[in-house]
């Protein structure tokens, strides 16, 4: 429990100062006033080390996953529509979450409400626990008067964003599962398999397959070299993950992620899809349209998109219409672009928002299903190519010796 110092006068006026261990300042403070002392001034006694721990955890501390903040939407939207108090819910789901930094922020939360901040401005603090959508669309539940509202919303938006997810991380574990297959043949043939026919080879005494010569030059190059091979795949690992994580680099990352063969349409369009949905829900809560754009910029986690959508905000700024700014953005195809058109003429731009997101959806889920069928024949034709090398070094030699031992 943290220990506080705190000042103070008694009921005669005069300063008091001491230490007391409480689960927060507003306890301390709850504490002195029972038992007849004025709080001055409340600090932590261990201030700057209790800081210094408390960003150690931060940011060692994983953020949580979709489902943990589902359940809590859900929840949430399930107590207040209850007719349960906003402090009263926080204090009863905080024991009940899984996430232990979660539990934490709604422990806090809590707090806040009770010194009279809002939800929405509470939350603002815990940003690596709640995504900037998540904040926006409870700060419009709490100026319209709709918070239960705003819970269901983010409920509803999270599921269908974490089965879009789930989506395309299943058409993509297969390949990847495969790829990290193939490369842990590779090191096993190249570092036991073949040096152990290499003696053997040696004492052929005749001329090699060119097979049976890559093979052993490519064996014998990981043989002698593997320290300073592995020490060059961690500075390069390290070195590629520092440059991404610049902002150049992520930029570039994020751009080169939807040109990649066979799998960057999918994600393309699984993240217009979750575009179209999350600029659907705020732009129905009643968020102002160029700040709906900004909030969605954050939420589709793509730094190459999320400028494409800041350029459209700046169209609107600008005195374009809806539909001219995404035609100028380059990110939809014409027949998204019409379905805009005809939202924004009719007035219901959010339910052909909608409409959108479930074509992008639709066609995330016809891609995945074919990405096996379309990888697969790729895939065996590269093993049945480190295949066919290993087969003929390894057997030519054989066959050349059998050849040998017959004709004599």
């Amino acid at each position: 429990m943290p220990l506080f110092q705190y000042k103070g006068r008694n009921q005669q006026g005069e300063m008091i100062t001491g230490q007391m261990e409480a689960t927060s300042s507003s306890d301390t403070a709850s504490h002195l006033i029972n038992i007849g002392i004025t709080p001055v001034d409340i600090t932590l006694a261990n201030a700057e080390h209790a800081d210094v721990l408390e960003n150690i955890k931060v940011y060692l501390r994983q953020p949580p996953n979709i489902n943990d903040l589902i359940m809590f939407s859900r929840q949430m939207a399930t107590l207040l529509k209850s007719g349960i108090s906003i402090l009263a819910a926080l204090r009863g789901l905080q024991s009940h979450m899984t996430h232990d930094g979660l539990s934490e922020s709604l422990h806090q939360i809590a707090n806040d409400l009770e010194s009279g901040r809002s939800l929405a401005g509470s939350m603002q603090k815990h940003t690596n626990i709640f995504p900037t959508l998540f904040i926006s669309m409870i700060n419009v539940g709490e100026n319209t008067g709709q918070l239960d509202r705003a819970f269901e919303q983010i409920h509803s938006y999270l599921e269908i964003d974490k089965e879009t997810q789930d989506r395309i991380k299943a058409a993509l574990r297969y390949p990847i599962f495969v790829m990290i297959a193939m490369v842990i043949a590779i090191v096993v043939i190249n570092l036991f398999v073949i040096p152990a026919f290499a003696s053997v080879f040696a004492g052929f005494g005749s001329e090699l397959p060119w097979a049976t010569k890559l093979l052993m030059a490519s064996s014998t190059f990981a043989v002698n070299y593997w320290h300073i091979i592995s020490l060059l795949l961690v500075v390069s690992f390290f070195a590629v993950k520092g440059y991404f994580n610049t902002e150049s680099g992520r930029y570039q990352l994020d751009r080169y992620k939807l040109k990649l063969p066979l799998i960057g349409d999918i994600i393309e369009r699984g993240t217009l899809a979750r575009f179209s949905r999350a600029f659907s829900m705020s732009f129905r809560a009643g968020v102002p349209i160029t700040q709906a754009l900004v909030i969605v910029s954050k939420a589709v986690e793509n730094t190459f998109l999320e400028q494409r959508i800041l350029s459209m905000r700046d169209g609107l700024e600008h005195g374009e219409s809806l539909t001219q700014s995404a035609i100028a953005s380059n990110m939809f195809t014409p027949l998204v672009l019409q379905m805009i058109s005809v939202g924004e003429d009719t007035g219901a731009v959010d339910d052909m928002l909608d409409e959108v997101a479930n074509f992008y959806e639709r066609e995330v889920d016809y891609d995945t299903k074919k990405l096996s069928s379309a990888i697969e024949p790729i895939l065996i034709t590269v093993i049945g190519g480190m295949v066919l090398v290993l087969a003929l070094g390894v057997f030519l030699p054989m066959w050349d010796l059998a050849g040998v031992a017959l004709g004599r």
